[in-house]
């Protein structure tokens, strides 16, 4: 995969008028490599990990980032991480600055992998990240996860796909 570059993630098909209909096609085990890719970092308010604020946090985000048009639809991609069972960490990637928002770079290279299932999955999804890279004979660094539909969609759609992105090497957060 080209620096900075994600499979493309094709948004042509929203019947639901909230979020697109993910393909996994192109984004299993795939092979990652940001240097400062640039993303817009927010905060979310978790109780034991079930995030409380993750509509308002993110509708705030995107209309910062569709007012100042830094999202680039065919590489549209959110990480999401647990930073603790009180705090969720976010980056959105955007094409350039976002004013209101704390920017920041990302970089590092990264193996992905594409889990179908519920939420409730998301541990056993980070153990079998950090399996993947160990089978490789390497250690895991960072594990993120992209949400690729909200819990209303997925049940729309009938599939909740959840892409894991586990870092190879030591990334950088800027």
């Amino acid at each position: 995969m080209d620096l900075n570059a994600t499979p493309v993630y094709d948004q042509s098909v929203n019947t639901t008028g909230c979020c697109p209909k993910f393909n996994p096609d192109g984004w299993d085990e795939q092979s990652l490599h940001f240097r400062d890719k640039t993303f817009v970092r927010a905060h979310t308010i978790s109780a034991m990990h079930v995030p409380l604020n993750m509509g308002r946090v993110f509708a705030r985000v995107q209309k910062h980032i569709d007012d100042h048009e830094a999202l680039d639809p065919g590489q549209a991609l959110v990480l999401s991480r647990d930073l603790s069972p009180w705090t969720g960490e976010h980056l959105f990637a955007v094409k350039k600055d976002v004013p209101e928002e704390e920017v920041v770079s990302l970089s590092g290279d990264f193996l992905s992998k594409v889990f179908e299932g519920p939420y409730s999955k998301t541990k056993e999804w980070y153990d079998k990240m950090q399996d993947l890279i160990r089978a490789q004979g390497q250690e895991p660094g960072t594990v993120w996860f992209f949400y690729t539909t909200c819990p209303k969609c997925a049940q729309a759609y009938g599939k909740n796909y959840v892409v894991g992105l586990v870092q190879v090497k030591q990334a950088e957060l800027g």
